[in-house]
């Protein structure tokens, strides 16, 4: 039994789940909730265990300990029923090159058991979410990678599932690539479930309601992104440069911001919130000339870097 409340706004219910390898745990007891029309990121380096999670929850790889429910189906006991409402798009793009992305589509289509009309209905509204409309008859060997990349996207949704894993959909790309994959997975915001893993931390950032940090196969901290920004590392830094930043001049700052230091030609602000124009008008008008300004918001990068003191590559 759960010991969580109003279960039905969750798609995605994980206890306990381990996985072993020998001696070693790839991933340890985690504990995860996931709210029906979620993106949900699972975000670290390489080998920290996002790819095996997705597996268990995907039923391609079985539990050392623990289970999970996806809509209350649970995934030990009901696998047939948890395979009948998810799909993957996984890090390897699973697609036929000497096949247009139209056949491609109508192909996965008929695997999942779909009558032709409903197959070619959906691949039509794919085809176009995706922006493949203009190369939808040509060969798929000919596409670019991230043109590969969204159409193994559209493969994985074409048996409409609620729940959707989507296993580092832009590694590799470059960031344009990677960014026009965003605005297609935007598209499916409170439509779809969706478990995203990455270890691009701007991803993780611009599409995720929720994020888990992983290391080492452990949950580390989880939450929306402004909370882990906020809650683990909330300084926000203001640097600046210019004429007349002596003390007298900053004294009146440091009694709504105290934690300012001197640099090398200016100062450097730091606090829960700074105020920009409050900052940029007190100095004007102690007669400082600005020369030089930058404003730094705490990322998840510094996030990860604070709990773990690696960086995610």
């Amino acid at each position: 039994m759960s010991n969580y409340e109003n279960e039905n706004e969750y798609a995605i219910q994980i206890f306990g789940l381990t996985k072993s390898f020998g001696n070693r745990k790839a991933v340890d007891k985690i504990n995860l909730v996931v709210k029906k029309g979620d993106i949900f990121s699972l975000l670290g380096p390489n080998g920290a265990g996002k790819t095996t999670i997705i597996k268990m929850l995907s039923g391609v790889l079985k539990p050392t300990v623990g289970t999970a429910k996806i809509m209350d189906y649970d995934i030990t006991r009901d696998l047939s029923e948890v395979k009948g409402i998810i799909d993957i798009s996984p890090q390897e793009t699973a697609i036929a090159g000497h096949l247009t992305a139209w056949e491609n589509l109508i192909l996965m289509g008929g695997i999942n058991g779909l009558k032709k009309e409903d197959t070619e209905k959906r691949a039509k509204k794919l085809i176009k979410l995706m922006g493949l409309t203009e190369r939808a008859n040509e060969q798929v060997q000919k596409f670019s990678g991230g043109m590969q990349r969204r159409l193994s996207i559209a493969m994985a949704l074409i048996s409409d599932p609620p729940v959707l894993f989507l296993d580092e959909p832009t590694l590799g790309l470059d960031p344009q690539a990677r960014r026009v994959i965003w605005e297609q997975i935007e598209q499916l915001k409170g439509k779809k479930t969706i478990i995203l893993t990455t270890h691009y931390l701007e991803e993780a950032d611009a599409l995720a309601d929720r994020v888990a940090i992983i290391s080492q196969g452990n949950i580390i901290a989880e939450g929306t992104p402004q909370e882990l920004k906020k809650n683990i590392h909330g300084l926000q830094t203001m640097i600046i440069k210019g004429q007349n930043l002596s003390s007298p001049n900053i004294d009146g700052l440091k009694e709504v911001y105290p934690h300012i230091t001197k640099i090398d030609g200016g100062i450097k602000i730091e606090a829960q919130e700074l105020i920009f124009d409050e900052i940029v008008d007190y100095l004007r008008s102690r007669g400082v000339k600005i020369n030089w300004l930058s404003m730094k918001e705490p990322s998840l990068d510094d996030v990860f870097l604070n709990l773990t003191g690696e960086e995610v590559n």
